[in-house]
């Protein structure tokens, strides 16, 4: 089977700026005593076994060891309350990793999933400034950071990461939320902001 998507990824995790895990490919443990995370994909164009993603937004929820190489991750994953059933079937097929991509790759690191939820989910972005809210239950807001000099973003290249090998560094200035049994929030949190494309 071959597939692809692609789109805007957008990340808050629980650490304090900036991830310990993505600069040391997860060999580096978290900035607390464990690692809780809110993956934002929301796809612009792209198919799974002939069915479109076009406009599909899912949120890939951790809940990790401060360690995250040690594994026994729970996830969860939040697909947008306008997707169909036909949708959501094939984004399941991706993230159990049976047609490859990114989420195989994660397949060792999983101890439990905690299945799939729709609800109302948005993200929004005007420049350097993005929000993700899923319902009531979750929100964010952050800014991807500059260099003050020439304006461009900062970023981390080379990544071990399921988004790609850069990523844009975001400050998350306020956090908050509880979603699947996973909570976690705070003041100037981790974020990354990129553009994303799977295929196989």
């Amino acid at each position: 089977m071959t597939w692809n998507i692609k789109g805007s990824y957008y990340e808050n995790c629980s650490c304090t700026n900036t991830c310990p895990c993505t600069w040391s490919s997860m060999l580096a443990p978290a900035t607390n005593d464990y690692c809780r995370a809110n993956l934002a994909f929301k796809i612009s164009e792209g198919e799974i076994n002939g069915v479109s993603m076009n406009g599909v937004i899912f949120v890939i929820i951790v809940d990790a060891p401060s360690l995250m190489a040690d594994g026994n991750w729970k996830v969860g994953v939040v697909v947008n309350d306008d997707t169909s059933d036909e949708q959501m079937e094939a984004l399941g097929i991706l993230m159990s990793g049976e047609i490859g991509g990114p989420p195989a790759m994660l397949g060792d690191l999983i101890g439990e999933m905690l299945g799939m939820e729709r609800h109302p989910v948005s993200i929004s972005q005007k420049g350097n400034d993005f929000q993700v809210q899923i319902g009531s239950s979750f929100d964010y807001s952050a800014t991807v950071i500059t260099n003050p000099m020439t304006e461009e973003p900062v970023k981390l290249v080379g990544m071990l990461h399921p988004a790609g090998e850069e990523l844009k560094v975001a400050n998350v200035h306020n956090s908050k939320g509880s979603i699947m049994g996973i909570e976690f929030g705070g003041e100037n949190l981790s974020g990354y902001q990129t553009d994303f494309s799977w295929a196989a």
